[in-house]
């Protein structure tokens, strides 16, 4: 017989994966940031990078508080 989680445990589990798609926006967002402040003349792919980093973690924030409150 198959054994089920509870809503909780299944909420600790996306907890801890969705936390390292927000560390990889992160770095994605670091990477941006250093290309945009580095002597780089290419100055739009650093603010593209930075932006699409912001969008990842948004993203994935979004994801996080909306199972958030669908558990309250």
């Amino acid at each position: 017989m198959k054994k089920h989680m509870s809503k909780d445990q299944e909420f600790e589990i996306m907890k801890l994966v969705l936390d390292k798609f927000l560390w990889i926006g992160t770095f994605i967002m670091g990477y941006g940031f250093y290309k945009l402040i580095s002597m780089s003349a290419d100055f739009w792919f650093g603010f593209s990078v930075l932006v699409a980093g912001a969008i990842v973690m948004f993203l994935f924030m979004w994801l996080l508080v909306k199972e958030y409150h669908f558990m309250q």
